[in-house]
């Protein structure tokens, strides 16, 4: 096979993993005849057809399929030069990307990263607040803060604490329905719980109560949204203990065990030999078991 420009298997991969055009354009931000000359440039340099065009948009050829699995070595073999490049840098200036969950991204890394830019004013920090898992290989983000233990290899993990979780409600709310006397009867109010995610219910079944989406009567799956629904007065649902407290909301059923939440951070090992995205590890380190107790 001849060579060709990594542009173009870098726009047929995005045209496999978002499915149109349109949408890798957007995902690429490039323009949609841009992809569309890639793919066909790849496609003529190769002499195959990579995508049959679907009513839902294209989906791959069996040569597309088997192609997909090569660029995406390449891709991560890229991205592998990339993290190496990176961790010679030495310099304490520049960007540093931290991804991490509604909650903590909003009520406890804010106050941190502003004492550190005051600290490294060549500094910049690019705060992600997601729940999804965010890929520190491919560079989605330099650092992680998550509640579930990365299983990503390559990457450096350290365990920061866990924070105490318990059923809460304002008090507007308990004196208009009255407090529940026992788990059973808490399905006689109404509970706040997720949307799409199934944390709630897995943790439910846990505790030995099968429950169904359709149970909460109240459903949102930003986490922030939702404690802001639980000051409001909606109804009884789980929060960090700590937030609840500070914002006046009331325990209730508290004999019940929820489990603690667990606290990781992570970085690709590679780039913990980077000196900013060491100093911003190391920071979050030091600083992050006290703010969970």
């Amino acid at each position: 096979m001849q060579n060709f420009d990594w542009s173009l298997l870098q726009s047929f991969l995005a045209v496999a993993e978002e499915g149109s055009y349109s949408a890798a354009a957007r995902a690429m931000q490039h323009s949609q005849p841009t992809i569309g000359r890639h793919v066909q440039q790849l496609q003529e340099q190769l002499g195959a057809v990579l995508f049959q065009r679907s009513q839902g948009g294209y989906v791959l050829t069996q040569t597309g399929t088997a192609l997909m699995q090569h660029a995406q070595a390449m891709r991560a073999a890229a991205a592998r030069i990339s993290l190496v490049a990176e961790g010679q840098a030495e310099e304490i200036a520049g960007t540093v990307r931290i991804t991490a969950s509604e909650i903590v991204a909003t009520y406890t890394l804010p106050e941190l990263l502003g004492q550190l830019l005051r600290q490294q004013p060549e500094l910049q920090v690019e705060l992600v607040a997601t729940n999804s898992t965010e890929n520190l290989l491919l560079r989605e983000a330099d650092i992680a803060v998550r509640m579930v233990m990365p299983q990503q290899q390559d990457l450096i993990v350290r365990r920061m604490g866990e924070v105490a979780v318990g059923l809460f409600a304002a008090q507007s709310y308990l004196d208009h329905a009255g407090a529940p006397k026992s788990i059973e009867g808490i399905w006689h109010h109404t509970v706040l719980g997720y949307d799409r995610s199934d944390i709630i219910m897995r943790g439910m079944a846990e505790l030995g109560f099968k429950v169904r989406r359709e149970d909460f009567a109240f459903r949102i799956d930003n986490q922030v949204a939702y404690l802001e629904a639980l000051i409001a007065g909606v109804g009884i649902g789980a929060t960090q203990v700590a937030l609840a407290q500070a914002r006046g909301l009331v325990p209730v059923l508290p004999e019940i065990p929820i489990p603690p939440l667990p606290v990781w951070l992570t970085a690709h090992q590679e780039l913990r030999t980077s000196a900013r995205v060491r100093l911003v590890f190391d920071f979050l380190a030091a600083r992050l078991p006290v703010c969970l107790q």
